[in-house]
C-alpha cells in the first residue's frame, strides 16, 4: 500500500525590479523558481518543489522535513550616509 505525505514548505516571493517574482525554499537549498504574475510563481515554484523532491528520491537522498521555524519578513530603514570623495 502506497501512502501519500503532504509537506506543507513556507516559500519566499520576491517582487523583481523589472516584474514577475523570484521565489526559493529555504529548507531545500536551491529550489528556487520565478513567474511573471504572483500566480505563475506559485505554479512554478510548487513543481519546483516536487522535481527536487523526486531528484533527492531518486538518488536515494532524504527529503528534508518542513522546518517548524517560521520566516518573518519586516522591512527595515536605514539611513544614507554620506560619500566623501
Amino acid at each position: 500500500m502506497n501512502i501519500i505525505k503532504s509537506l506543507q514548505y513556507e516559500a519566499i516571493f520576491m517582487p523583481q525590479s523589472e516584474g514577475g517574482y523570484t521565489v526559493e525554499v529555504p529548507d531545500l537549498p536551491g529550489c528556487i523558481s520565478e513567474g511573471d504574475t504572483l500566480e505563475e510563481a506559485k505554479e512554478n515554484i510548487q513543481e519546483a518543489i516536487e522535481v527536487y523532491i523526486e531528484t533527492l528520491r531518486d538518488r536515494k537522498k532524504s527529503v528534508p522535513e518542513p522546518s517548524q521555524d517560521r520566516y518573518f519578513v519586516l522591512g527595515v530603514s536605514a539611513r544614507k550616509t554620506k560619500v566623501y570623495a
